[in-house]
């Protein structure tokens, strides 16, 4: 800092005279307080944090749902029919007339079949005309025409097979109509048990290449199949009876596969018997706990 003086009045003098202060003058500054050294209590030794427990790692396993397609169509309902009928009524009675003086030649035995077919459709469509008709003379073409027909009317073939009425469970023709599904009878603690074929999955295995090799060591070589998709389509966790291990889980993936051709022939060794089941009738055999598990991923037709 420089400190200049004022000049007396009268007396010459340099205009200003400049004072540097001394080198071990310091400035006035706050006063800084050191912090005290910390106590031989607060430096403690360094703490050691817990190991967290070592996590278990759930035992994955691939079940298939093995899918029959339905064979038949579903029989319609009373509603349905009704509904059906009265649709082709008014089809039939917007529609252009046939022309069947193009198509076939006049008198042959064509338009004369023909022309009865036509009858028999316009009888079963609006029923009988009222009234008296005046019958027309009748050739004996027509006659025989006639008797050829009724010869060969088509006699559909019955809904139920054979399997039905013996009540086949392995048959694969059973319920036509209806989603049929693999089930397979084995040993689970101690009582028998039905459910769909399961397995563990292998050490470095994919979900999918599990399940394809699965369906062949569970369910035999003696039949085509064709595996949906690469992505399960549903997870069930079965419940743990081991109490040592409660963290530990098991988890089954399963995957959709249809079958083709051929017939279940699973492992003898591991399954008892086996069955081709409705949604319905795998709800009687099973268990509550399995049941809830896989009851969505089941057709209910």
């Amino acid at each position: 800092m420089l400190a200049c003086r004022g000049i007396q009045r009268g007396a010459w003098r340099p205009a200003a005279v400049c004072v540097r202060p001394f080198a071990t003058e310091t400035p006035t500054t706050a006063q800084v307080t050191p912090s005290p050294p910390p106590t031989s209590s607060e430096v403690g030794e360094p703490t050691t944090r817990p190991t967290p427990p070592k996590k278990t790692r759930a035992s994955l396993h691939t079940a298939i749902i093995l899918n029959r397609s339905p064979l038949l169509t579903r029989t319609p309902t009373p509603f349905e029919r009704a509904f059906y009928a009265y649709q082709a009524r008014i089809h039939r009675a917007l529609h252009n007339p046939f022309p069947y003086d193009f198509y076939f030649k006049q008198g042959s035995p064509l338009e004369t079949r023909f022309n009865i077919e036509e009858r028999r459709r316009e009888r079963k469509a609006f029923g009988a005309p009222f009234g008296t008709v005046k019958l027309e003379e009748r050739d004996e073409a027509t006659e025989l025409m006639e008797m050829s027909l009724r010869d060969e009317t088509d006699e559909s073939m019955p809904r139920i097979h054979e399997a039905d009425v013996k009540n086949d469970l392995k048959n694969l023709n059973r319920k036509g109509q209806r989603n049929l599904y693999a089930v397979l009878r084995t040993n689970e603690n101690g009582k028998d048990v039905w459910r769909l074929p399961t397995g563990p999955v292998q050490k470095g295995e994919l979900l999918h290449v599990s399940a394809i090799r699965r369906l062949g060591d569970e369910c035999g070589r003696n039949m085509d199949t064709w595996l949906v998709s690469r992505n399960p389509i549903g997870v069930y966790y079965p419940p743990k009876l081991n109490v040592t291990e409660p963290e530990a889980k098991d988890v089954v993936f399963f995957y959709k596969a249809h079958i083709l051709a051929g017939q279940l022939q699973p492992k003898q060794s591991r399954y008892q018997d086996f069955a081709w089941l409705t949604k319905g009738e795998i709800r009687r055999i099973t268990d509550d706990e399995y049941w809830n598990g896989i009851k969505d991923m089941l057709s209910d037709f």
